[in-house]
């Protein structure tokens, strides 16, 4: 399975949907900033299945839980925007909360500054900001047998 993740879009839908079309995903992950966007992208490509969560900049959605833990292929996932762990200052209250969750692979966004590093059997993704200005990036991962193999790119 391969999962296209994105994160703090802010208002730039068009180059999600060049990358989905390039990159032609199983699911979709947006990190927030803005789930208003990842609600615009669902409805472009109803085929794809899109999994978000809310961002510092969506402001309170009542209707979205601030994290998400699931498990796809076998592989555990948390994916949050991170502004509730504070990964401006750091990561290390994301690593925890994914290691405590049991995660295989921690999605978080909300520094727009692309990281992808496998460290003591976990994953630790963020895909920078697809929406700002700069390279545009993004993540994949490919989801199987339980264990997954993430990389960045751009557009």
């Amino acid at each position: 399975m391969k999962l296209l993740i994105f994160s703090d879009s802010h208002g730039n839908v068009a180059n999600m949907e060049d990358i989905v079309r390039l990159e032609s995903p199983d699911r979709i992950l947006h990190l927030g900033d803005l789930a208003r966007d990842a609600e615009d992208l669902a409805a472009k490509f109803p085929n794809i299945p899109v999994t978000y969560v809310p961002g510092n900049c969506d402001g309170r959605r009542p209707d979205l839980p601030e994290e998400r833990v699931f498990t796809l292929e076998g592989c555990k996932i948390l994916m949050t925007h991170g502004h509730i762990y504070h990964v401006k200052m750091g990561m290390g209250m994301a690593v925890r909360a994914a290691r405590e969750a049991g995660a295989h692979l921690l999605c978080f966004g909300h520094t727009h500054e692309a990281f992808c590093e496998f460290e003591n059997g976990m994953w630790i993704v963020n895909p920078g900001s697809v929406g700002t200005f700069g390279p545009h990036t993004y993540a994949v991962a490919v989801l199987e047998d339980g264990g997954a193999v993430c990389y960045l790119s751009h557009l």
